[in-house]
């Protein structure tokens, strides 16, 4: 899958991969929007064969280190994605108290009608920036980055306070996040 100059070689191999929000729109301020990616990536997991080895949601960006139990990477990530961003804007749609839905709706509409897509609207933008994991090093590194995002933001003093990130689990030696992961490290 070609994404932006990077690309998924090995549909078997374990990728970090990386994905923001159209215009980097702080969508993920609302728990309603973080619950529905929560929610797709446990589909993907338990349906699609999704193995989950570290991740980090931010308000407007996903951090995800990922393989595929039928090496199918590219497929598992692009349904993640499609689905997603039709759920997300289902959900900001029909959000009663949502004061920023035509400033976002508008936004995605034109990110959707700039790349000519057949969607009327684009949530994702199209780069994953997808990196092979080929060394242990690598992966602690990414994985470690993926960790800090949370404190580099300042929005928790320590990585594993910050319940949207695999951070806890490490932390902890033990499955205790949102999200069930195979263990790196």
């Amino acid at each position: 899958m070609a994404t932006g100059g990077y690309t998924i070689t090995d549909q078997g191999a374990m990728y970090f991969v990386s994905f923001a929000v159209v215009g980097w729109v702080d969508v993920f301020t609302r728990k309603e929007y973080r619950d529905v990616v929560i929610e797709s990536l446990k589909f993907c997991q338990e349906k699609k064969g999704l193995v989950l080895y570290g991740w980090c949601m931010m308000s407007n960006h996903l951090h995800l280190i990922i393989s595929a139990k039928e090496n199918n990477v590219s497929d598992v990530l692009g349904d993640f994605k499609k689905f997603t961003s039709k759920q997300l804007m289902k959900s900001i749609i029909e959000h009663p108290g949502e004061s920023r839905k035509e400033w976002m709706i508008e936004i995605f509409k034109k990110a959707g009608e700039l790349n000519s897509r057949n969607t009327y609207h684009q949530f994702w933008q199209q780069d994953n920036r997808p990196k092979i994991i080929y060394t242990p090093n690598f992966a602690a590194q990414k994985l470690e980055y993926i960790h800090n995002n949370p404190v580099e933001a300042g929005i928790v003093g320590k990585a594993e306070e910050y319940i949207y990130s695999s951070a806890r689990d490490y932390f902890y030696g033990k499955q205790c996040g949102l999200l069930k992961i195979e263990f790196l490290i």
